[in-house]
């Protein structure tokens, strides 16, 4: 129980510091981060800040899904968006002229992503239930009988319009962690579930299985 707890809280600093490294490198971002840096610029509340609080309004949504949030739910409003707010504070953001600039700005994206990837399978494996986002897309599948996709890519598009209009950035980090993530994690997942290496279960029957919880954002 003490390494799932510290696998789960490692998982999700780190996650807030690979969203916030995506943040700083000013290319895009997910749709749901969007949302965030969008309701940061028009209430002047530090993004981080303003993930926290979204992450406790989507855990409201729950109630009518009939959701039961886990210790890892709490966990994950509490953490990822502290994470993200302190290493914001001591990442300066990435500006670049030209070719080599841009690259720089791509390479700093990238190693973002990777870091959130690795956080996803720390936080998912430790099994304490998934993120407040997370958990909405299921509710909405067990609940109205929405397919996990089809729950995912509602929410997902509106969250994403949304944060555009708001004065969020969308740009080609946006498309590439659209594309990305989700191979990414299965690969990383495998690395840190608990459950696969207790029960012997194939590494592709639990990742494809957790593919419906991540946003990844996840969270």
């Amino acid at each position: 129980m003490t390494k799932r707890i510290a696998q789960l809280l490692v998982g999700l600093v780190l996650y807030g510091a690979g969203c916030a490294i995506m943040v700083r490198a000013e290319i895009g971002l997910d749709p749901w981060t969007v949302f965030a840096q969008g309701l940061s610029q028009q209430t002047g509340i530090g993004i981080g800040w303003i993930t926290n609080i979204v992450g406790f309004l989507v855990l409201l949504l729950w109630i009518p899904l009939r959701q039961r949030p886990g210790v890892g739910t709490l966990a994950n409003i509490l953490l990822v968006g502290t994470s993200m707010q302190a290493t914001l504070a001591v990442v300066p953001p990435v500006h670049g002229v030209g070719v080599p600039g841009f690259a720089l700005q791509l390479a700093v994206f990238v190693g973002g992503m990777l870091l959130l990837a690795i956080a996803s399978g720390l936080y998912i494996g430790a099994d304490f239930g998934p993120g407040p986002r997370d958990g909405l897309m299921t509710g909405l599948n067990a609940r109205l009988g929405w397919p996990i996709w089809a729950a995912r890519l509602g929410v997902e598009a509106s969250v994403l319009l949304a944060g555009w209009l708001l004065g969020g950035t969308i740009g080609l980090g946006t498309v590439i962690f659209a594309a990305g993530i989700g191979p990414l994690v299965h690969r990383t997942l495998p690395l840190f579930d608990r459950r696969l290496r207790a029960t012997g279960t194939p590494a592709t029957a639990r990742t494809n299985t957790s593919s419906s919880e991540t946003a990844a954002h996840p969270v």
